[in-house]
Parts: structure tokens; sequence; C-alpha cells
């Protein structure tokens, strides 16, 4: 799925998040806003997988440990965060999950600020680059982020 052709679906999710954050406002912890926008996906009839589990190699062996995504919704990753401030380090970690996975988009969502703060981007395989999109899937200001 292209980033340009999951516009609608970003969409949905957006709305689901802005939904959650309407209902349980901001502030409460992580999981349990994991755990209501999935519910709410559901609700609206989106399919999502929650916290599921990706593994991790080290020189080609399958390593005990492996990260855990908040969000799958078809090639889309949700992560979440409930913090003051999103910071360098947050998007770097939905960054790791979009070169690790392949999938073309990923959506930031921080429902730890008194208003839901969303940011989504797009993978460029070809650049291995994120890029930050507005709500209409174009580069904001070529604001990229190289693999760190």
């Amino acid at each position: 799925m292209d980033a340009w052709v999951c516009k609608d679906l970003v969409y949905k999710i957006v709305g689901a998040a802005m939904e959650v954050h309407n209902e349980l406002n901001w502030g409460l912890l992580e999981p349990v806003y994991n755990e209501a926008l999935h519910r709410e996906l559901k609700n609206q009839g989106v399919d999502s997988q929650c916290e599921v589990t990706l593994p991790c190699y080290y020189k080609g062996e399958l390593m005990d440990k492996y990260y855990r995504l908040d969000l799958v919704v078809v090639d889309i990753i949700v992560e979440l965060k409930s913090v003051t401030e999103l910071t360098p380090a947050h998007r770097a970690q939905l960054f790791n999950y979009l070169r690790l996975t392949m999938k073309p988009m990923g959506i930031l969502f921080n429902f730890g600020e008194e208003g839901l703060r969303t940011e989504r981007y797009y993978f460029d395989r070809a650049s291995n680059e994120c890029i930050l999109v507005d709500v209409n899937m174009k580069p904001v200001k070529k604001k990229t982020y190289p693999h760190y």
C-alpha cells in the first residue's frame, strides 16, 4: 500500500484517536489509550492489530528479545505516547519500526498534551528516509529524518 493511497485510512485512524482523546481526555497511561484506540477502531469497522510482536536479529540469529508495536492497521504503524512533549527519541522509535517492517506509513500520537498531537510520516524505501507529511500526504517543508 502506497502512502498516498492510504490517505483515507489515515484519516479514519486520526478520527478514532480524536474520539478517544475526547472521551478520556489527556494524561492517562499509554496502555489505556492503546486499548481504547484499538476498541474505537474496531467499533468503526477498522481492523487493527494490537501489540504486534516484531522479532529482532543479531548477525542473522533470532534473539529472545523483540519489539512490540502499539497498533498496526493494514500497512500503517501507529505509535502512541502519553508524555509532556514528543522528543527525537520518540520519532526515532517509529522510524526504526518503519525501516524494520518496510511499511510505508506511520502515525505518532501523543495523548500527554492537552490537545492531541499527531504526526504522520511516510517511509521512502529508496532514500531510507522518514518524511513528515501533512493531512493531504504532502511533504512538510522537506523535513526528512535520515537513519539514526
